[in-house]
């Protein structure tokens, strides 16, 4: 990403260790944004915007064209892909591309695919209560991570309704549709819609009919490719998932 210079434009904002801090062409602060340099590098870029009073601490990434909503939190160790939407607090996460996290809510430790949306209120748990090392659950077997530290791990495509509580080490699969009052199990397999009356599979056809849906949000066009990448993915997730 070609970096228009550091920042040394003037504004009613608060940047820290300035030299640590590169804006692209384009991005845009809003009065009161702090851009916290001191523990790593913040990258911000080509026409991404960051809203008023928020705060973003490095090392940071924010793709191209991504928006940061007002009063975010976003803590050290975060990488956001390009034309997102990002709200509330956000730490030591990876959020790729066309995903929307625009409202309050904590997402720790985390992955968060391509396309995802997760809904107001949303939340990871990242740490155990008795501070152990965390299992990450698929299909039945158990993988310890090593590490205290894991959020959730969201396929692409996925989405969660408001106030979705996602546990310690979760796995949600590709193109899941979760909207439960209850806690969401630690594994939702790819393909799969969950609500209080239950879960089903999430059938290819409403599948795409949604991803065109979303697609069109953002004036791209659904393709062959993409009908075609899904075909793959449903067949590789139906073979890890339940081995």
């Amino acid at each position: 990403m070609p970096i228009a210079c550091a920042v040394h434009q003037p504004g009613p904002w608060h940047i820290l260790n300035e030299q640590n801090v590169m804006l692209a062409e384009g991005a845009k602060l809003q009065p009161g944004v702090v851009l916290d340099g001191s523990s790593g590098p913040i990258i911000v870029g080509k026409g991404a915007s960051l809203g008023a009073n928020s705060v973003i601490q490095g090392p940071a990434y924010i793709g191209d064209y991504t928006q940061v909503q007002p009063l975010t939190f976003i803590r050290p160790g975060c990488s956001i892909g390009p034309h997102c939407r990002i709200g509330g607090e956000i730490s030591n996460s990876i959020i790729q591309g066309n995903s929307n996290k625009s409202h309050d809510g904590f997402v720790g430790d985390s992955y968060i695919g391509e396309w995802v949306n997760l809904g107001a209120g949303t939340s990871t748990s990242n740490l155990k209560n008795t501070y152990d090392a965390v299992d990450i659950n698929i299909a039945g077997k158990k993988y310890n991570t090593g590490r205290k530290f894991v959020g959730a791990l969201m396929g692409d495509h996925s989405k969660t309704a408001i106030g979705t509580r996602l546990m310690t080490g979760s796995y949600i699969g590709c193109a899941t549709q979760i909207a439960r009052s209850s806690i969401t199990p630690q594994f939702v397999p790819s393909f799969t819609w969950m609500s209080d009356k239950g879960t089903t599979p999430y059938r290819m056809d409403k599948v795409e009919q949604v991803a065109k849906a979303v697609y069109a949000r953002r004036n791209r066009p659904w393709t062959d490719e993409d009908t075609a990448f899904l075909s793959v993915i449903q067949s590789l997730a139906e073979k890890v998932e339940t081995e």
